[in-house]
């Protein structure tokens, strides 16, 4: 096929560079050709003439021809050149010919040449392509595997065997998209156990061409044309993760995370697609991360990575998956404790005592840290650490500098104070001179309701969540006449029992907010016909029970449990809170209604190191209260 004849391109000079095309050009070619026509500007001034002898160019003259003389109806025989303008008229027609316009139009109109489908070969893939798809990769690896082996010291001999390999990779890419086939018979036919492999292939560029389609595979995204509830996706993504974690793939992509330079752009993608595979897995399996931990080093290098301040991309991502294996599982946690994590997070989270995060990117990154640490926190044996560390004094110190890690260091306290084994931490926050700090905070909040910027009845602010918390923790561990607690009581009664009233100011609204919520929960027993009756789903119950604890109960019980113990304490504390709650119709005994729920809410499986369990706090109390 001629194209010069076809497009009617005039021919280029003898020996002038030009882009030679094959006999027979494909569609995608046309398709190409018909874009880069279109976007030529037709008002484009024709290129300047070669000069002439004297050097000088020849000016051009445009000369108006007469539409009677004329041999076309257009200029360029252009049969879009009146119908094709913007709307101001000034650019005519697409640039091509009736005759080019048809030519393009047969080839439009072959099955997978349409514009919305033109990588529809690809994006719809049979299992017949996706074979043909494998097939071409096990051969690709055979090949480099053989070329490798028998000329190991001449590269020039194996190198176009790697470009095939590696562009053979890059096809597999686009089968995420038929995750329903394509996963299943990539496990089948073997092909999966070669390309986990390849991990360990010499070229790093092979290995991150593997990881890059394991990031791929194992994205939430994945086929994200099937339907959420069709599990057969599902199903699909588990064969692969099996078969991945049968081919040893999480050892072998953890032992890549050392071999990854990280001065490299390629480098530094592929170890932050290792990370990403990491947590697509415990995403869809969280079990997997005991294996993680157990069969690899990726903990210690983690801990080792979030020290290292660039790039910032990967430490970023590292702390976010140090938080999430840490979150539910205590083995992880006492892991975490051995590899003297406690220490090395507080290193790091030491830079935020004088000076807040740069921008967004650090600032999740302090956050993560912190959640790391505070998960770790569930176990006793993480607070001893953290104790050890002086930890308990650093968060003190935070707290008193009034910038962004403010918050999260009182949530670390928070962590680290409560339950039984956090008694030696309450002792030592209390030394640390943490009461001021505390305090200062809880009345700062509510200077700024007095001053009318917010609503009590509104959500108390995270911060002073975690200051009722260790006000609660304070009051469960310090032992009875201690020097630590009758401070604490002093706090309470200075300045005319002003933290009383602000304590009894966030009781307040945490019922207005309850009560509203109770509301909503009464018209939906009314709309299901139960107002009436006690029978309901145990797991609805549940659901109502958690949806009062965030709006309001937790609030409430934790206050009432401080109300209850300031009373029992001291006789004058009692006397001032009992006439506050008279004001507002209220009474002691409303504290016992709130604290007998509790009580009965308690989980009991969670059992206290020594001394009472917090059931039996509960229910002297109650019977404090009850007797006065």
């Amino acid at each position: 096929m001629d194209i010069d004849q076809l497009f009617k391109v005039p021919k280029l000079p003898v020996g002038a560079n030009k882009r030679r095309m094959p006999d027979n050009p494909t569609p995608e070619m046309l398709k190409r050709m018909k874009l880069d026509n279109q976007n030529v500007p037709l008002s484009q001034p024709p290129a300047p003439s070669p000069s002439n002898g004297s050097g000088k160019n020849r000016s051009a003259t445009v000369q108006d021809e007469d539409d009677e003389n004329s041999g076309s109806f257009a200029p360029g025989d252009d049969a879009d050149y009146f119908v094709e303008e913007d709307e101001e008229g000034r650019f005519f027609g697409g640039g091509l010919t009736e005759e080019q316009k048809k030519i393009l139009n047969i080839f439009d109109s072959v099955p997978g040449t349409s514009d919305a489908g033109i990588q529809e070969d690809v994006d719809d893939l049979e299992i017949t392509a996706i074979r043909r798809i494998l097939l071409r990769l096990d051969r690709a690896i055979n090949k480099n595997q053989d070329q490798r082996s028998k000329y190991p010291d001449d590269p020039t001999k194996f190198i176009d065997s790697e470009a095939d390999l590696d562009s053979a990779l890059k096809s597999l890419l686009p089968m995420s998209q038929s995750a329903m086939l394509a996963y299943p018979e990539l496990v089948r036919s073997g092909t999966l156990s070669k390309l986990v492999g390849l991990l360990t292939h010499e070229n790093v560029d092979i290995v991150i061409g593997v990881v890059d389609v394991f990031f791929e595979f194992t994205d939430e995204d994945a086929d994200s044309e099937a339907l959420p509830e069709d599990e057969r996706q599902a199903d699909s993504l588990k064969v692969l993760v099996d078969g991945l974690i049968e081919s040893s793939a999480l050892e072998l992509l953890a032992e890549n995370l050392r071999r990854f330079n990280e001065t490299e752009e390629s480098d530094r993608q592929g170890l932050f697609h290792v990370l990403g595979i990491f947590e697509n897995l415990l995403a869809f399996r969280p079990t997997l991360s005991d294996d993680l931990v157990a069969r690899t080093d990726v903990l210690p290098w983690l801990l080792n990575r979030v020290a290292i301040s660039e790039p910032k991309e990967n430490r970023g991502y590292s702390a976010e998956l140090l938080s999430i294996l840490l979150q539910n599982n205590r083995v992880i946690r006492l892991q975490f404790g051995k590899h003297d994590g406690v220490e090395a997070l507080l290193k790091i989270l030491s830079h935020f005592r004088k000076r807040d995060p740069v921008d967004a990117e650090e600032t999740e990154f302090m956050e993560n840290l912190f959640d790391a640490l505070c998960s770790a926190l569930a176990e006793p044996e993480i607070k001893q650490l953290l104790l050890d560390a002086e930890g308990v004094d650093l968060m003190v110190l935070m707290m008193k500098e009034r910038r962004q890690s403010r918050i999260k260091a009182l949530k670390v306290l928070d962590h680290a104070m409560s339950t039984s084994a956090g008694a030696a931490s309450c002792t030592v926050f209390v030394e640390a001179l943490g009461l001021k700090s505390l305090f200062s905070a809880l009345m700062g909040h509510a200077k700024s309701i007095k001053k009318g910027t917010k609503v009590a009845s509104e959500p108390v602010p995270e911060e002073v969540g975690h200051i009722l918390s260790i006000l609660s923790s304070l009051f469960s561990n310090l032992g009875s006449e201690t020097p630590e607690r009758i401070r604490l009581l002093a706090k309470f009664v200075e300045a005319n029992y002003e933290k009383v009233d602000r304590i009894l100011e966030v009781r307040e609204g945490a019922v207005a907010r309850l009560a509203a919520t109770d509301k909503e929960i009464a018209e939906e027993r009314k709309a299901r016909g139960l107002e009436d009756s006690d029978e309901m789903e145990e797991d609805q119950e549940e659901i109502w029970y958690l949806r009062r604890l965030e709006n309001g109960l937790f609030t409430l019980q934790t206050v009432d449990y401080i109300l209850t113990w300031l009373a029992m304490e001291d006789d004058g504390i009692k006397a001032h809170i009992s006439a506050m709650l008279q004001r507002r119709s209220k009474s002691l005994k409303d504290l016992v209604v709130v604290l007998k729920e509790t009580r009965d809410n308690v989980d009991e499986s969670v059992q206290e190191a020594e001394g009472p369990s917090q059931r039996q706090i509960l229910s002297s109390l109650i019977q404090y209260l009850e007797s006065s």
